[in-house]
């Protein structure tokens, strides 16, 4: 266990590292508390198994815990875990099933272990208050998913998953999970010279459906989520983008079960904003939960760091906002340490990074919607929708050959300026004007 005791709200002046500058739990914004608002939790694989390896590299930090039999690491980073989310006020987790329990001699011992450590988390939740807010299953990693899983063209392979899946659904009911992830990992293809695309998307499909079923059948009544992301380790995967998850949930019937997870390095790997991707999610009525981390734009892979962008975590908060806050999801941190950055200190440090960045991002999207401007200038730049021809349009009142006619009237077309610049500017003076 750390030193480190209950990290507070000192307010911006303060210069102590390990407190809040801006995230004040009890805070009301837009009728909710911060802490209400933000649902922060805890990623369990990063914060308590990563020992920040890189491509290039071994880790730098041993996550251990000072314990060596396996059984006794997993719990002790449970122990250090709940101390971790208890000192910071966060009040949710997540996991994937390889992070809470060793590997076993076999698929059985292993699945075992997981359910043996779920129990253990149940004891930890019951002492702490703190509730999962996800659960899911990493079939990425092993060699066996070298080529997918629910996607692999072994069925033996599929089989396994639909084993991982079951044991990890089994252990979010468990302990009262609200969301349970599929994050596509390899499911997707390097050539299309040796896979058969229909049969991969097909058998995914039929794994979600069967992992549906039977986690319906078994009471869960949470959300499940896709989590999009474009590339790496495949060179096309199959949940690119929300775009790409939300044609092929409603192909196969899943849109009314199956929300989104959307990561921020995600979204800018695929060539899009985090922002785009949340409002896209929001429109289709599958905004579901946000793995909040920030990309390095000078390297073209998922490096997961800390959110630090505050312009970025505003526009999160106006979608958060926008779309009548979280539900069933939350905002977790998919981030890591950088390498260097190896101690206990800098975990929690990187922590208050992130909750504060998300709290000025709050600040400021309630501040931009009270403000109105940008609101004001939405709705009288789409005025034209509203009245005559454009309301007509609107309500499905109006055929081809009708408008066709109306054109030929017209005697002059006057297009609004879209002002961006000045709209970037009130931005600019709500986030900073108090500098």
């Amino acid at each position: 266990m750390s030193n480190i005791g209950t990290i507070k709200y000192e307010g911006a002046k303060s210069t102590n590292p390990l407190s809040f500058k801006f995230y004040n739990p009890t805070q009301v914004v837009g009728g909710k508390t911060m802490r209400e608002q933000l649902k922060f939790a805890m990623s369990y694989w990063h914060t308590l198994c990563s020992g920040l390896p890189d491509i290039f590299g071994e880790g730098t930090i041993d996550k251990s815990f000072g314990k060596t039999a396996p059984m006794d690491i997993f719990k002790a980073k449970a122990d250090f875990g709940f101390e971790f989310m208890k000192n910071l006020g966060v009040d949710y987790y997540c996991f994937h099933d390889n992070d809470i329990a060793p590997h076993g001699k076999n698929l059985t011992e292993t699945l075992d272990n997981i359910q043996h450590m779920a129990e253990y988390l149940k004891s930890k939740q019951k002492e702490s208050g703190i509730k999962l807010l996800w659960g899911t299953a990493n079939n990425f990693s092993e060699k066996m998913f070298m080529s997918g899983a629910a996607t692999s063209p072994n069925a033996d392979v599929f089989a396994i998953a639909a084993a991982k899946v079951k044991t990890a659904i089994d252990c979010t009911i468990l302990l009262g999970g609200t969301g349970y992830v599929f994050w596509g990992g390899r499911e997707g293809y390097d050539s299309l010279l040796n896979t058969n695309l229909k049969l991969e998307l097909d058998n995914l499909a039929k794994f979600l459906t069967m992992a549906r079923d039977y986690a319906r059948a078994n009471g869960f009544n949470g959300d499940f989520y896709i989590e999009p992301k474009p590339k790496e380790p495949t060179k096309h995967q199959y949940d690119f983008d929300v775009a790409t998850c939300i044609g092929f949930l409603r192909q196969y019937g899943l849109d009314k079960d199956f929300k989104l997870n959307i990561e921020g390095n995600h979204a800018t790997l695929a060539g899009h904003t985090f922002e785009h991707e949340l409002a896209l999610a929001r429109i289709n009525g599958m905004f579901g939960s946000i793995d909040a981390n920030e990309g390095d734009y000078l390297l073209g892979w998922d490096t997961d760091c800390f959110p630090k962008d505050v312009l970025t975590s505003t526009y999160v908060c106006l979608d958060i906002i926008r779309a009548g806050g979280f539900t069933n999801g939350g905002l977790n941190f998919d981030a890591k340490c950088r390498r260097q950055s190896n101690t206990i200190e800098d975990l929690y440090i990187a922590y208050i990074l992130g909750m504060d960045t998300y709290a000025l991002g709050l600040l400021a999207a309630d501040k931009i919607i009270k403000d109105g401007r940008i609101d004001n200038n939405l709705k009288t730049r789409y005025a034209s929708y509203t009245t005559g021809i454009g309301k007509q349009i609107v309500d499905n009142k109006i055929d081809l050959a009708t408008l066709a006619k109306y054109a030929r009237d017209l005697k002059s077309i006057d297009v609004q300026s879209g002002k961006q610049e000045y709209l970037e500017s009130v931005i600019n003076n709500i986030i900073y004007g108090g500098i």
